[in-house]
């Protein structure tokens, strides 16, 4: 009894070792990889001699990200707020667009290609009709950035809801079970990791049309985002605020996409395929 117990926690012991040094590794690749970048940036810099106001190295945009924080934090914060604003509205919208559109095979015909003529339609052409036509250029700005991100969560969801197994649908019916029953019991969770794949490209899709519509609305002004500040730094000739701009959407995007992976692997970890653990 006692040599089993012992097994068992040498076991035990070992499975923590290999976490560890999982979780080691999954940490330091990527650090070590940026790191290894930005030693090859700062050594180019320094053995070409070239200008700051062409390329500036490492330290002059660690320092401008310092001194100009005060400006580009606010600027920073409009464009989360428009991102994460037009994300969850895509979220509503396609998600519910997306079961409106499974309840019959002729409202997808009438209604999907509505939403695909949106998607394939470039948000710069059409940016400056929602300019003349929105309240102002924040909501504006929000439009353009749901109608990007809208449409992989639609199509992502209304693929998960159309892939229930037919067996499973039938049970159901067999069971007397109603449509909305099916709806929120079978079809939804089982359209969970489809939803979950839109949530992520939804995501970064939000950020980069929240950047381009501001671009394209030319908006300037204290309650400006990074794309204006970018545009700002271009103008002037300060490369390291620009590329300070850079970095912070860059960090931006890279938490929007940890905070989705982390609500993905929340809601699936336990049961789908694609998150298990895997012994081999």
């Amino acid at each position: 009894m006692n040599d089993e117990t012992e097994i068992s926690s040498l076991l035990l012991a070992s499975a923590a070792r290999a976490r560890r040094r999982d979780l080691a590794l999954r940490l330091c690749i990527p650090f070590l990889l940026i790191a290894s970048l930005i030693l090859v940036w700062y050594a180019y810099v320094k053995l070409s001699g070239v200008p700051p106001y062409i390329l500036p190295g490492p330290a002059a945009v660690a320092s401008a990200f310092v001194t100009d924080w005060r400006t580009l934090a606010p600027a920073l914060w409009v464009t989360a707020k428009i991102t994460f604003m037009s994300l969850m509205l895509a979220l509503i919208g396609g998600v519910g667009f997306a079961i409106f559109l499974v309840q019959s095979r002729w409202i997808e015909l009438a209604f999907y290609p509505l939403a695909v003529i949106l998607q394939v339609t470039p948000i710069v052409a059409i940016s400056p009709l929602i300019l003349i036509y929105a309240p102002s250029t924040q909501v504006a700005l929000l439009i353009c950035a749901f109608l990007v991100a809208f449409f992989p969560i639609l199509s992502n969801m209304v693929q998960g809801l159309k892939s229930v197994d037919h067996n499973l649908i039938n049970l159901f019916e067999l069971y007397g079970a109603s449509r909305w029953q099916t709806l929120l019991f079978l079809k939804l969770p089982a359209a969970q990791p489809y939803f979950m794949t839109g949530l992520r490209i939804g995501g970064g899709l939000a950020l980069i049309a929240a950047v381009v519509a501001e671009f394209a609305a030319g908006s300037a002004g204290a309650g400006s985002g990074l794309a204006f500040r970018l545009l700002e730094a271009q103008y002037r000739l300060n490369i390291p605020r620009l590329f300070a701009a850079l970095l912070m959407l860059s960090l931006l995007g890279v938490a929007i996409f940890a905070i989705t992976s982390f609500i993905s692997w929340l809601a699936l970890h336990r049961w789908h395929e694609s998150s298990l653990k895997r012994e081999n």
